[in-house]
């Protein structure tokens, strides 16, 4: 859809002459149209271009060099401005207040920076919304245009080699930009498994397609140009191939930089047509529209910029427009000694707008009525909701008992307040009046853990999964599996955690359970993340997020979503990734915070703690660590505390202050043997063993590695042998 009046500016080479001519899209077919003729130097032209690489590839030095830089740039811009067009021209392009110009030139003009022509004041693609048509000589069938449709479908492929992490960012952001846009656009993201199969086959069902990683360019076969996939290439000649048979997207964005070279941030002479050539392959297969960038440049400036044009761009106005607002954004807030709004290139008419704005009519009708008749709408809708209410309790509710309701209302919030005893008498009298009330089971066990009694609190798992099973509760029995299999993993008994994880998942999907399939996906991620696969735990917590992004409006996946964005912190943070950790952190808190929730809270600020402690700010590392602790002791939530206690313990070691250190890891010693914790235990001597090596008193940590080897051969061999060989390399006694 054309939204406004457009310049066409038809340019065409004929050896050392350029003809062009000017005038509106929109007018009546003249029968004569007038051309100007230009006798150029295109060694001139060569030569200036160069010159503008040299300079945009000056980006990121010194300041007062980027100030030349843009002198420089303005000079070279309006040196071709002058030799490139006839005063016609330019004067119909200063005195125009038509702002999409669309640039129709022969495909042996592409070289030409034509967006960076300076007419005095402003660069051309900041001050108009600049397309390029181009005409090429190659015989092609006319293209399959896509015919658009009520609400369009985008697809993001993010990050497929696995290698960028900003990309993945990137396409995160951007399928998050359009959470409140549901009723006008369909999101699907894909970060994992993205390999050339996955493409050819799932491409021409979108409207939309965001690209976000490598791209490579072949010089002597640029058919073979295209973007880098899991298993290979999406190539040029991939995407002709496709164009016989299927619709391709109207609007493709690749936001690629070119993997093959060495100093990816840097423009080579034929920069432009390293562009075109993947762009030309979509172009000529029924393409619309093609942005994509001319090289790599910073993550936050690209992301932000990525962001700013998919904003407006679903706000109604056309790709032109929302490409140079976008522009605009970018020089404002990283400067025009960024180079970055001069990095993106569009292909196509930039006066085509995607979205339109629907402007609802008010039903005056249904109001009137219901204004008129309220007592009996009230009515109807009392007797409606009655019924619904009675169906909802026999068939769904585990009991119609309201003393068992009260009982258990009244042991979930003795459980906020950390009296476990309380909680396990109250969870026993429900259990002992109805034993299919399913959801005192896991308050149960959840008591005894925090009790440290874990033969008990596995024992309630266990009844929690055979009273589902008896029940015919997939839904309660996929929970439980995960349960499980969470205790076992806190246990450190990895292959059974593994194995009810999975349980939980294959249950979940085969009766389409959203919620306990994301949940357990999330916990198999903490699985692999203590395997330290981070990779493979950021695939599972990328297909658990957009479960519950995509169902956050119910509050079970909009906590699970906080929980999620708290897990890829944790796999942040175990990368060194500290900046980006924050941020998922971040995001985490926000949701917990806006569901009013506490005690979730604990995990969060010893997470942020250990940031704080990694960047040596230590006091704010005690501040948080002391946040924490205060509320698991309010919940009096006994594995946690010593966990917490072992972590004080470490800032105080790292702090140098080995005397309250000492306290803090006997104190979870203490803790741990009361509750039996056997990895919390092992961890206190190990801790404790440091210790008494910075003091030189090597025979007490000998004693304490020792008592934690003795734990870890039975529920971790890698912590085994590495305390063996931490023993073996110990001098030899005070």
């Amino acid at each position: 859809m054309q939204d406004s009046y457009s310049l066409v500016l038809e340019i065409l080479k004929q050896q050392d002459q350029l003809k062009m001519s000017i005038f509106q899209q929109e007018e009546l077919a003249s029968t004569l149209r007038h051309y100007s003729q230009n006798t150029v130097s295109f060694m001139e032209i060569d030569k200036l271009c160069q010159e503008i690489i040299s300079v945009l590839n000056k980006t990121g030095k010194a300041s007062a060099l980027q100030d030349d830089s843009i002198k420089s740039l303005k000079k070279t811009g309006q040196l071709l401005w002058d030799i490139l067009l006839p005063r016609t021209i330019k004067d119909k392009l200063k005195s125009s207040s038509i702002l999409n110009l669309i640039l129709s030139i022969d495909e042996e003009l592409i070289n030409i920076p034509w967006e960076l022509l300076y007419d005095g004041n402003s660069f051309l693609c900041l001050k108009f919304n600049l397309g390029r048509l181009v005409r090429t000589k190659e015989q092609l069938t006319p293209p399959q245009y896509r015919s658009f449709t009520s609400i369009p479908k985008m697809l993001i492929l993010a990050n497929p080699t696995n290698d960028l992490k900003s990309a993945y960012l990137e396409g995160v952001f951007i399928r998050n930009q359009f959470d409140r846009k549901r009723r006008e656009i369909i999101i699907d993201f894909k970060s994992t498994d993205i390999d050339t199969l996955y493409v050819k086959k799932n491409l021409y069902d979108y409207d939309i397609v965001h690209f976000a990683g490598h791209c490579e360019y072949e010089a002597d076969r640029p058919q073979d140009s295209g973007w880098v996939l899991a298993d290979g290439k999406f190539s040029a000649s991939d995407i002709l191939a496709m164009s016989a048979t299927v619709t391709l997207p109207t609007l493709v964005f690749s936001n690629a930089c070119y993997s093959a070279k060495v100093n990816t941030h840097l423009l080579d002479i034929d920069y432009q047509k390293k562009s075109y050539s993947l762009a030309s392959a979509f172009l000529f297969s029924g393409v619309r529209h093609y942005i994509g960038s001319i090289r790599r440049i910073e993550d936050q400036v690209s992301l932000a910029f990525s962001k700013e044009f998919y904003s407006q761009l679903i706000s109604g106005k056309s790709v032109g427009e929302s490409l140079r607002l976008s522009r605009l954004k970018s020089v404002n807030e990283f400067g025009m000694q960024s180079f970055a709004w001069t990095s993106y290139l569009l292909y196509g008419d930039p006066n085509f707008v995607l979205f339109r704005k629907i402007i609802k009519k008010p039903r005056q009708g249904i109001k009137k009525y219901i204004a008129s008749n309220k007592k009996l709408v009230l009515k109807s809708s009392l007797a409606l909701a009655a019924v619904v209410m009675l169906i909802y309790l026999a068939t769904w509710l585990p009991t119609l008992r309201p003393s068992t309701y009260f009982l258990f209302r009244d042991a979930k919030k003795i459980f906020l307040t950390g009296k476990n005893q309380e909680v396990i008498g109250l969870a026993d009298r429900i259990i002992s009046k109805d034993a299919y009330f399913l959801a005192a089971y896991p308050l149960l066990a959840q008591a005894y853990e925090n009790e440290g009694d874990k033969e008990n609190a596995l024992k309630s798992y266990f009844d929690y999964a055979l009273f589902s099973e008896k029940k015919q509760d997939k839904k309660n029995l996929a929970c439980a599996y995960t349960k499980i299999g969470k205790f076992y993993q806190n246990q450190g008994d990895y292959p059974k955690a593994f194995d009810f994880f999975n349980k939980a998942i294959n249950l979940s999907r085969a009766h389409n359970d959203k919620l306990n399939e994301a949940v357990a996906l999330r916990r198999l991620a903490v699985w692999f993340i203590d395997k330290e696969d981070y990779a493979k735990a950021l695939e599972l917590l990328t297909q658990s997020s957009e479960i519950n992004r995509e169902r956050q409006y119910l509050y079970e996946h909009r906590y699970n979503l906080a929980c999620d964005y708290f897990d890829i912190g944790l796999v942040f943070t175990n990368k060194d990734d500290l900046t980006t950790a924050k941020e998922f952190y971040n995001r985490s808190l926000k949701l917990f915070q806006g569901l009013k929730l506490k005690n979730e809270l604990s995990d969060y600020y010893f997470n942020l703690g250990e940031i704080c402690l990694f960047e040596k700010q230590y006091q704010k590392a005690s501040d948080y660590y002391l946040q924490g602790l205060a509320i698991d002791r309010e919940q009096n939530n006994k594995p946690n505390i010593i966990s917490d206690m072992n972590m004080i313990g470490e800032l105080y070691v790292e702090m140098d202050n080995l005397a309250e250190a000492e306290k803090f890891f006997h104190q979870a010693q203490e803790l741990s043997k009361q509750i039996k914790a056997k990895p919390e235990l092992a961890t206190s001597y190990y801790n404790l063993a440091q210790i008494y090596k910075k003091r030189g008193r090597i025979n007490q940590a000998r004693d304490f590695l020792r008592q934690a080897q003795e734990i870890y051969v039975e529920i971790d061999f890698g912590e085994y042998e590495s305390i063996k060989k931490e023993l073996l390399s110990l001098d030899s006694p005070e």
